[in-house]
This record gives structure tokens, C-alpha cells and sequence, in this order.
């Protein structure tokens, strides 16, 4: 079942969902049912979200020199191998958010909409008291990570953008978006069954930002130091031309706009 569906139907029976998309604020954060191992569903109340697998493996991370109007921050290409673990199906929703947090903080209301207008600080506040309910170690991608799964994982085809060369099927963006974020997994998968990687919003990463080299590396976590572009994110927005898989970005910790988000990440 599509991850809009699943979210949908979790939402409809909570009573989270209003006439006009908003909620009420603030609100108590519900009761936690818990994360199932066997299903990678998580439930806290009766919002749903489901963590997908990512065997470990190894990739070429990066764009490569070839590649035409690529950002010198994405080169040069390099080796990394990763460990397995999983990875959010979609972006973290407004309704998983509020069912966290007791508050709303995103600009386009919507409970299956994701969750934007969130600093790097506010994520780590969110997972922490997450981790509080269920006992588990949830936690951002790093970056290695965030790029691995969005390529595919072990099944990539080798696309552009997140599960397709075409940027329409599987991202919204300014040639298709209207100016809004969508709800979630409204486009196609990429070849992980992970949606949304390709536009919406974007998505915090755990990594300080920091140039490559072409040393590989195994399970990499970025800078061990901060810097005055702060923490990475990655993923293209819906105002701005679709991100290819090896783009990136950065901002500062504390910094909160409408087109900043997350995805969860746990490690195997």
C-alpha cells in the first residue's frame, strides 16, 4: 500500500484530520503505541511511519567530472561503503510532527504534508523526545547515507533524479508544484520504494558541511567540526529546479524555513 494511503488511513482514524488541514494549537502529544522491528512501522498515536531498509553496500558518491552544471561542492566523486540501515519511507508529515511535538510549526498546513520550517535544532529536539517514547535511536541520515538511498541503494538504475531521469515523475519542483509543498508520496517511488527525494521539501541531514576528496571511506559522518555554512541538507524544494541525486546544500543550525525538513534514519 502507497505510503499516502497508509498515512491517510492512520490520520482519518485519529481524528487528526481537520475540514481545513490545520490543527488545533497546541495540542497534548498523544500516547505512543511503539516501532515494530518485524514491519518498520512506527506509530505514535495513530500516525503511522514506515522505515525502509537499506542494505549496506558500496557506491560512487558524488557528481562526476562529466556531469554538465554540477556544482564543484558535489566533486570530486569518491568511494564510500556504508553499513545497513533504514531509512523514512517519506519526509517526516505535519502529523507525525504534531503528534510529537503537541505544535505545527510548517506554513502550508496539511497533516500528510511534510513538516517544513524546521532548523537542524528543531529536528534534534523531535528526535530526542521520539527516541523518549520508544525506547529507540532514531537519528538524521548522514549524508552518505541520504545520497545511498536516494540513488537506490543496491538496486540503483543509475537515474538522475530519485528514481527516474524524468524530474515530474518522481519530485515536485518549480515547474510543477505551484508555489506549495505536496502531500507526501503523491509521485512515484524511487527503486527502494522511498518517495519525495527528489523535490517537496528539503531534507536535514546529520553531517557538518565540508568539501570531498577522493579518499573512499566507510560509513562517513562529515566534519568533525562545525563551520560557518553549518549542517548539510539535501533533496530540491518546490521552488527550485529539481535536485539530481548528488546535490547538496547547507545553512545554519538554528535557521527555520518553509523549505526545510526531515527524514528519519535508524541504524541497523
Amino acid at each position: 500500500m502507497k505510503a499516502k494511503t497508509l498515512l491517510f488511513l492512520g490520520l482519518a482514524a485519529s481524528g487528526l484530520m481537520t475540514s481545513c488541514g490545520k490543527y488545533p494549537d497546541p495540542v497534548e502529544p498523544a500516547n505512543i503505541d511503539g516501532y515494530n522491528e518485524e514491519s518498520g512501522v512506527l506509530m505514535v498515536g495513530y500516525v503511522p511511519y514506515k522505515m525502509v531498509p537499506v542494505e549496506g553496500g558500496t557506491f560512487t558518491m558524488g557528481a562526476p567530472e562529466q556531469a554538465a552544471q554540477a556544482s564543484d561542492n558535489a566533486k570530486p566523486a569518491h568511494q564510500v561503503t556504508l553499513s545497513s540501515y533504514r531509512i523514512g519511507e517519506t519526509e517526516v508529515t505535519q502529523a507525525l510532527w504534531m503528534a510529537v511535538m503537541g505544535r505545527n510549526p510548517s506554513y502550508f498546513n496539511g497533516d500528510n504534508r511534510p513538516v517544513e520550517e524546521v532548523s537542524w535544532d528543531d529536528c534534534q529536539e523531535f528526535i530526542a523526545k521520539l527516541n523518549a517514547l520508544t525506547g529507540k535511536r532514531f537519528r538524521l541520515p548522514t549524508e552518505a547515507e541520504w545520497e545511498f538511498a536516494a540513488r537506490g541503494g543496491n538496486k540503483s538504475h543509475g537515474y538522475m533524479y530519485s528514481g527516474s531521469d524524468d524530474a515530474d515523475e518522481v519530485g515536485w519542483h518549480e515547474g510543477n508544484a505551484d508555489g506549495a509543498t505536496h502531500a507526501v508520496g503523491q509521485k512515484l517511488p524511487n527503486e527502494l520504494g522511498l518517495y519525495d527525494m527528489c523535490g517537496n521539501v528539503q531534507e536535514w541531514c546529520q553531517d557538518w558541511y565540508g568539501g570531498y576528496d577522493d579518499v573512499p571511506q566507510t560509513n562517513p559522518t562529515g566534519p568533525e567540526n562545525g563551520s560557518a555554512y553549518g549542517r548539510v541538507y539535501r533533496d530540491g524544494f518546490f521552488f527550485v529546479a529539481p535536485y539530481r541525486v548528488y546535490d547538496r546544500g547547507s545553512g545554519p543550525v538554528a535557521s527555520r524555513a518553509w523549505c526545510c525538513g526531515l527524514r528519519l534514519a535508524l541504524s541497523e
